[in-house]
């Protein structure tokens, strides 16, 4: 069986230095607590301590039903949903953005089979802990590093997941870029962020609640075309509440 701590290292930026902390992940922030400020409220309280604790079964399936509305996905179906967006395959290696307590991480490691890779990135150590946990397949492996400027090399995951993230961090765009570096032409890229209702005064709600809570209430349509120039095709929005899913292919052609 594959050496996946080795594999994850071998896709790491040239001259990049992974801490082994003896936690099961490997670490590229050291001491410093958090990647960034956070960002508002929500951030905040996400890294505390408690948070992590009761993140997968009570924190994010109450505040997503609030914001997908009666009849959005669960949780159950955004990882089914992410899946297939994704279209995973035995082998593959998928990065799993802003992975939390590992839920979808540990999903992609069972789709991609042992020879695959998945990998969960995530800032917090609290997070990561709570996903170790966990009963992870094989071929599952975390990383504690930036969520926005992301340590792999270019062109080296097959698939991007990254859900209940984007809105948060300062820099999207940043991030975005990313996303787009790190995966092989051809690659799958799937996301669940927010999406402003179009219709006042329901718009301007939401822009005051995405304040308040320090998250970035992206407009309907902004995602697809932020995608589309950094070229990826086929790219689709399926909303629901205040929360949309976005799924695109890097093109082809995007590097020559």
């Amino acid at each position: 069986m594959p050496d996946h701590r080795e594999r994850l290292e071998s896709l790491l930026r040239p001259g990049t230095t992974p801490r082994t902390t003896g936690k099961g992940f490997l670490d590229l922030l050291g001491e410093i607590p958090q990647a960034g400020p956070p960002t508002g409220l929500a951030q905040r309280l996400m890294r505390t301590s408690a948070v992590p604790m009761i993140y997968e079964r009570y924190w994010r399936p109450t505040l997503g039903r609030v914001a997908k509305g009666l009849n959005g996905p669960t949780m159950a179906d955004e990882v089914r949903i992410a899946i297939e967006a994704l279209g995973l395959r035995a082998g593959q290696v998928v990065l799993d953005v802003a992975c939390g307590t590992g839920r979808f991480t540990r999903a992609f490691g069972e789709a991609v089979g042992p020879d695959g890779l998945s990998i969960g990135l995530d800032g917090s150590v609290t997070m990561l802990e709570k996903a170790l946990a966990a009963a992870n397949p094989p071929s599952v492996t975390y990383l504690r590093a930036d969520a926005v400027d992301l340590p792999l090399d270019d062109s080296t995951v097959d698939a991007v997941c990254c859900f209940a993230a984007l809105h948060m961090f300062a820099d999207p765009d940043a991030a975005l870029d990313s996303f787009a570096r790190v995966l092989k032409p051809g690659g799958s890229l799937v996301m669940l962020t927010s999406a402003r209702h179009g219709d006042q005064p329901m718009r301007l709600a939401d822009t005051v609640l995405g304040r308040l809570s320090g998250q970035r209430m992206f407009d309907r349509g902004e995602i697809a075309v932020k995608l589309f120039r950094r070229g990826f095709d086929h790219v689709d929005e399926r909303y629901a509440g205040v929360t949309q899913i976005v799924t695109g292919e890097l093109g082809v052609n995007i590097r020559k």
